[in-house]
């Protein structure tokens, strides 16, 4: 008896599935992806979803990734991280346009405006894909019209790994949607920590020096004009957060908006 032709075999259906439409790897480390988006989905700038691939036995493997791009996109992006033996980058970091992943369209998150209380200054705090949820929300409207200023501070090793930033807020001048929105209100404050650079340094140590502060001619962040939103490794974020308690500001929540609010859910090494 003849052995099926192979080309004839039917892939595995992947549940919640969702189609790549564009892939960009930004170095060895960092790529992003773009891919449709379920029509049911409706998402709060600064949110997340589950995504994933199916592991050897055919069983869905799925990790917490922000979505990079606003709730206004017609599509959906991701920024990650890659990891050679990570269950799911290992496996992630080599699709192509034309594939399929899985996406369970149930987003959820901290980082969302609602969490926190009106002020005049927001700063986003991030370190290498950390960056995810506020590339979402640098593009999205209401953050200009709920605030004075928004700083976005990122960290990254190396210059490379804050290219897909620095072209993200490059582009936001030109955007005809929000570019006259974003106009001189969004202040990017990029550092690295290993190769040299214009301005150096750990968000933490940049933030409790006052470094920062005095590069942008910015008054010390006080709880009556200050919002900020912290994603990093959880190191990174137990670190920022007590530097921002000893600036006044208490941590908030969906339920209890208050001056900061932490993602809990950041996937970072080893995924």
């Amino acid at each position: 008896m003849n052995s099926p032709d192979p080309s004839l075999r039917v892939k595995p259906h992947l549940p919640d599935a969702q189609t790549v439409t564009a892939v960009h790897h930004w170095t060895d480390r960092l790529f992003s992806f773009r891919v449709t988006r379920p029509q049911s989905l409706r998402f709060r700038s600064g949110e997340f979803v589950m995504i994933g691939l199916l592991d050897d036995n055919g069983k869905p493997l799925l990790r917490a990734y922000s979505i990079a791009s606003p709730s206004w996109d017609e599509e959906l992006e991701f920024y990650s991280i890659k990891v050679p033996d990570g269950p799911l980058t290992s496996r992630l970091q080599h699709i192509k346009v034309g594939d399929e992943i899985i996406l369970r369209p149930k987003p959820v998150g901290t980082l969302v405006l609602d969490a926190l209380l009106p002020g005049n200054r927001l700063w986003f705090l991030a370190t290498g894909t950390g960056l995810a949820p506020f590339a979402s929300l640098m593009r999205d409207p209401e953050t200009y019209e709920k605030f004075d200023q928004v700083i976005m501070m990122h960290t990254c090793r190396e210059v490379a790994e804050l290219e897909y930033g620095r072209q993200l807020v490059e582009n936001l001048k030109d955007d005809p949607l929000i570019g006259e929105l974003v106009g001189d209100k969004l202040i990017y404050y990029p550092t690295t920590t290993r190769e040299p650079f214009h301005h150096m340094g750990r968000v933490t140590d940049n933030l409790s020096s006052g470094k920062v502060f005095a590069d942008l001619g910015l008054p010390p962040m006080d709880a009556a004009h200050d919002r900020a939103m912290i994603c990093g490794s959880l190191a990174f974020n137990v670190d920022v957060k007590a530097i921002l308690e000893g600036f006044g500001l208490r941590e908030g929540a969906n339920s209890e908006p208050l001056e900061f609010v932490v993602e809990k859910a950041f996937v970072g090494d080893g995924i």
